[in-house]
């Protein structure tokens, strides 16, 4: 996936206003060749860990914290704010351990909050409109942006001395990366009410917490992963572990100038620190630096080697349209992996590689090699549907995604299976997907009160589901702060469904001006170009979709398909 200089915000384009359309295709292009990423190696270097672990390694790489912290006595004063800290006796927001399922009337079997995000739905549509959001960042917060955070799934070999306890009787932070989250957290918190003044534990459990947020789909973790990394800075300014922890926080919560700055701090002290490595490329993609992020992939692979590396590496070569570069490095990652959180982390993003470029079948065999390594891995479990309903196995796709927002209701599974109900038109099936864009507005609300900047999930299911204004409000807010092509397509679908076609299409040409092969952001521009009366325009673009990936979405596809008759009967 993949991002610039020190510690300064990204800097000023003189194009930051209404005027996409001067930039460039020169200034939009990113990336080398494929000998990079450590592909003119022996594959990816077996001591380098994945970025994606579930807490920050003890140093990762530097040094671990001194047994027994600073030397200084723990008194009662440590050890009370310790147990408030970690959330062991009564979190403040009310989350002191991990959730457990519910079994209360009718939410039996459901986790707390997803009955609390329905009964919060319930009541939303009783007195305002709903606003959507879509979640093309979940990855970012899984894969685009999730593993925005992170990059693997959290179960690579850890590097040299990654298992080195930070602390007498800290557990080792490749437990963690080997998969009990929960446990780890409880086992950390166990330590710190011991260890109080251990700064790398509690850089170790704030990571932890924020890549906890990110699988449970729980934004309200984040408020204690920032206090947890607070502690360990206020116990030793400028540990790069801490630091690199704050910055992951930050790409979580979509603040991507923010997690810059923080990834560059982290470097400064640590040039090899993995987590801040993969950040600082995340970020730059994020911002639409696509240039610099291509560097940054370059460095980071030069440094740090290894699975998040190279799966970054090849979004930046995606990003770019060098789509064969980039199942290249994937292919050879995947070769090389051997842990099963490694193993459905790349296989997974095979599988959303072939999907964006039509080939379903290609795309099932990967989501499957995924979950025969990872059963439960999340971003695995949506892509078969999304690819089940794409190949036309539509009641697969709808049974799979049922299972998916049963567990976790993110946006991006909520918005697709509501789509899917929408398209099928069964008896129900409008109230159904009502019901699913509803707890897209409740996740946003709970986003947003947990730090997130949720303005690009807002704006582009609000554009299809909900408030259009809200939509356009949400994308100029987005554009205000980052550059990327998904916002700018965010923006110009925005103004479209706005009825400012003629504003809409620079952003549009925008989206795509950088060769990314996505099938939404053509097809975007192309019924944005019959607005603005370029029929010839639009043919081309409509047509490249559906050639691409005729099944990008239910309710997108059979539109596209709808317009392009109408323009060939036109002729």
């Amino acid at each position: 996936m993949p991002p610039r200089t020190t510690d300064s915000a990204p800097e000023k384009r003189d194009d930051d206003h209404p005027r996409p359309d001067q930039e460039t295709d020169k200034q939009s292009s990113a990336g080398r060749g494929p000998e990079r990423a450590g592909l003119d190696s022996d594959g990816p270097g077996a001591e380098a860990g994945p970025g994606g672990d579930a807490a920050a390694e003890a140093g990762d790489g530097s040094r671990p914290a001194p047994a027994g912290g600073t030397g200084r006595g723990h008194g009662t004063h440590d050890r009370l704010r310790a147990e408030s800290e970690t959330g062991a006796e009564g979190e403040r927001d009310g989350h002191s351990s991990p959730p457990t399922p519910s079994g209360n009337g009718g939410d039996t079997g459901v986790e707390p909050r997803v009955a609390a995000m329905r009964r919060a739905a319930d009541g939303g549509r009783r007195w305002r409109a709903v606003h959507l959001a879509g979640c093309a960042a979940l990855l970012a917060v899984a894969l685009t942006g999730g593993a925005i955070a992170f990059g693997g799934a959290g179960g690579g070999r850890a590097g040299a001395g990654a298992e080195a306890v930070s602390a007498a009787g800290a557990p080792p932070a490749g437990v963690l990366a080997r998969g009990d989250l929960d446990s780890g957290i409880g086992s950390l918190q166990k330590h710190l009410r011991a260890q109080p003044r251990d700064f790398g534990s509690w850089a170790t459990l704030g990571t932890a917490y924020v890549e906890q947020a990110r699988t449970n789909g729980d934004p309200s973790r984040y408020p204690q992963a920032e206090r947890a990394l607070k502690r360990s800075l206020e116990l030793d300014p400028g540990n790069d572990q801490a630091l690199a922890g704050r910055a992951a926080l930050a790409a979580a919560r979509h603040d991507f100038t923010g997690a810059l700055k923080d990834a560059d701090r982290a470097l400064k002290p640590n040039p090899y620190n993995e987590r801040a490595l993969c950040t600082r490329i995340d970020a730059l993609v994020e911002l639409g630096r696509y240039e610099d992020a291509a560097e940054a992939a370059r460095t980071a692979d030069d440094r740090r080697p290894g699975v998040p590396v190279f799966t970054r590496y090849a979004y930046v070569m995606e990003l770019r349209g060098d789509v064969r570069t980039a199942r290249d490095v994937l292919e050879r990652a995947l070769e090389a992996a051997d842990a099963p959180g490694d193993i459905a982390y790349v296989a997974t993003a095979l599988g959303q590689l072939a999907w964006n470029q039509g080939e379903y079948r290609t795309a099932l065999g990967h989501y499957a090699r995924a979950l025969a390594a990872d059963e439960d891995y999340l971003p695995a479990l949506e892509g078969r549907a999304r690819a089940q309903a794409a190949n036309g196995d539509r009641a697969a796709a709808v049974e799979g995604l049922e299972q998916v927002v049963a567990r976790f209701p993110l946006p991006g599974p909520l918005v697709a299976l509501g789509e899917l109900y929408e398209d099928r038109g069964a008896d129900g099936d409008r109230a159904k997907a009502g019901d699913q864009y509803a707890l897209v507005d409740a996740w946003t609300s709970l986003a947003r009160a947990g730090g997130v900047n949720a303005d690009l999930d807002s704006a582009m299911a609000a554009a299809d589901h909900g408030d259009k204004k809200e939509a356009l409000r949400a994308a100029r807010a987005e554009w205000n702060r980052r550059h990327s092509v998904h916002t700018a397509d965010a923006l110009a679908w925005a103004l479209h469904v706005n009825g400012r076609d003629e504003e809409a299409l620079p952003y549009a040409r925008r989206a795509t001006a950088t060769g990314y092969r996505n099938a939404g952001f053509l097809y975007h521009r192309g019924v944005i170009e019959r607005a603005t009366g370029n029929d010839r325009e639009a043919r081309d673009h409509l047509k490249a979709a559906l050639d691409l990936n005729p099944g990008f979405s239910p309710l997108g596809a059979r539109e596209a398909r709808t317009a392009l008759k109408d323009l060939e009967g036109a002729r």
